[in-house]
């Protein structure tokens, strides 16, 4: 099984991305589970997409606790439930909180939550970023130039081991960039389990 993760800011392609690699590997008559976070489809998703639609600090608060919940019950819920399991917007929520929780919590799921070599964050110029997100009719409370600015700088401090997909560039660059990487990791996860067989 790969535990797949496809991370990044509001407005960096992460749905995009995550649906490219399903269609690769369903393409290969594997199964696929894609799970975006916040989700609809639990209280927890619910309730964390309306704080972050507030503005407050009792938001914020709400918004990364109810975040936090919607991934534990994801992982719970799907970890083991098909050939690949991709999870969209997983760890780098944490990047939202002031640097020192944010670190300190980063370091707290990435020990108690599934972790793999598979884990993407596509990281997007903030300027870039506020030109895709104009277009929402609803915008989150971290949509903001400034807020974009400080956590693209915590989420690189703590994206240590990732693959880092530069996705400004073109959706095809990106495709192809993550690609190399998938079939550079099957080929090394296929060599190990034929070594251990």
């Amino acid at each position: 099984m790969r535990f797949i993760v496809v991370d990044g800011l509001d407005g960096s392609g992460k749905d995009t991305q995550a649906k490219l690699i399903a269609d690769k590997y369903l393409a290969n008559g594997e199964s696929v589970i894609v799970r975006s976070h916040p989700s609809e489809d639990n209280p927890y998703g619910i309730m964390a997409k309306k704080a972050l639609l507030g503005h407050g600090k009792l938001d914020h608060i709400m918004a990364s606790v109810y975040y936090a919940l919607d991934v534990i019950r994801s992982v719970r819920v799907y970890k083991e439930s098909a050939d690949n399991v991709i999870m969209v917007r997983y760890l780098m929520g944490v990047a939202y909180l002031p640097m020192p929780i944010a670190s300190l919590l980063y370091k707290f799921f990435i020990t108690v939550l599934p972790s793999s070599e598979y884990m993407f964050f596509l990281d997007v110029e903030p300027a870039v970023l506020m030109e895709r997100l104009s277009s929402r009719s609803e915008k989150e409370m971290f949509e903001n130039p400034d807020d974009l600015v400080k956590v693209r700088k915590k989420a690189l401090k703590l994206t240590e081991g990732w693959h880092i997909i530069e996705n400004g560039q073109s959706l095809e660059d990106s495709q192809k960039k993550i690609a190399e990487i998938l079939d550079d990791l099957d080929k090394k996860k296929s060599l190990k389990e034929n070594l251990k067989s």
